[in-house]
């Protein structure tokens, strides 16, 4: 018990150390504080030079309220509970491991330190968002994940800081079920990590901007505003009522698993769900929305 309380320890301290550095700019390339501040002024530089809807305002509806979601989930609630309850739980799961015989290196298939650094950026990029699509569509199938879910969905007027709206369970799903597949490509460094992560923010936070791109025929590859609106739609065909474009960086996994949709201009389609008019509007009751009873 004692080595599982100080890993939840040095987790906060760590993770403190880390983030009080990042303010003070005494990090380089691992500066993810300053990075997620500089990619969302460019992507909102871009709303406003190359804007979809022309009547959305640059203070769109919820404006502050979903950047107040991205600071919130992106550092706080590393330093409240993630970080610590990711570092244990690895723990845990090695020890359990060792009980049997064996560590988490034994599921390890592909050493990436082994491979020169375009493809080992490939390999852990293409394992890790695939993960995340299958992940992503795993919380609109199931109404226990779903409900926790309906906070990014709650979303009324797209912009890029809707991009991290969301509730702090679904980072414990995602990094749960991501932890195996990620072992077994062990090997990746800390700037892959980064490398791999300012990309998947940057693409996040372009799809859910209010831009009037589709990227031609990158469109098949990558997942993009004209796409993603849909996903938000508030109505959706009776035979995909669970959901329709759950790529997260990459739209190819669905089109190759036939999950895409787009039948026309999404532009000005109403978003949210069907019982969005009664969802909490602010933060603290959408964070207990899913544990209440009214849901």
């Amino acid at each position: 018990m004692n080595k599982y309380l100080e890993i939840i320890r040095n987790s906060y301290t760590d993770y403190w150390n880390y983030l009080k550095n990042s303010v003070l700019l005494e990090l380089n390339w691992e500066n993810y504080f300053y990075g997620l501040i500089i990619i969302s002024f460019v992507v909102w530089g871009l709303e406003i030079v190359f804007p979809w809807r022309k009547n959305q305002s640059w203070f769109r509806k919820d404006f502050w309220l979903d950047t107040f979601y991205m600071f919130f989930n992106f550092f706080l609630l590393n330093l409240i509970v993630l970080i610590a309850l990711s570092n244990s739980a690895a723990a845990i799961f090695n020890d359990v491991l060792g009980l049997v015989g064996l560590s988490i290196s034994s599921f390890q298939l592909i050493a990436l330190n082994e491979l020169s650094f375009p493809l080992r950026i490939f390999i852990f990029f293409i394992v890790l968002d695939f993960t995340q699509w299958w992940t992503h569509r795993l919380l609109h199938n199931y109404t226990f994940l779903w409900n926790f879910h309906k906070v990014h969905h709650s979303v009324k007027e797209m912009g890029f800081a809707a991009h991290l709206r969301y509730h702090w369970m679904e980072p414990v799903v995602y990094n749960s079920l991501k932890y195996i597949p990620l072992a077994i490509i062990g090997g990746f460094s800390a700037k892959d990590v980064a490398f791999v992560h300012f990309f998947n923010i940057t693409i996040g936070h372009l799809n859910h901007a209010n831009i009037n791109w589709d990227y031609g025929w990158l469109k098949y590859i990558f997942n993009n505003p004209k796409m993603h609106i849909w996903h938000h739609a508030k109505e959706l065909p009776k035979d995909r009522k669970k959901g329709v474009n759950f790529g997260i960086t990459l739209s190819v996994w669905d089109y190759l698993f036939k999950t895409n949709y787009i039948p026309y201009s999404g532009r000005d389609i109403e978003l949210g769900f069907s019982d969005d008019a009664e969802f909490p509007k602010d933060f603290i009751q959408q964070e207990l929305y899913p544990f209440s009873k009214k849901k």
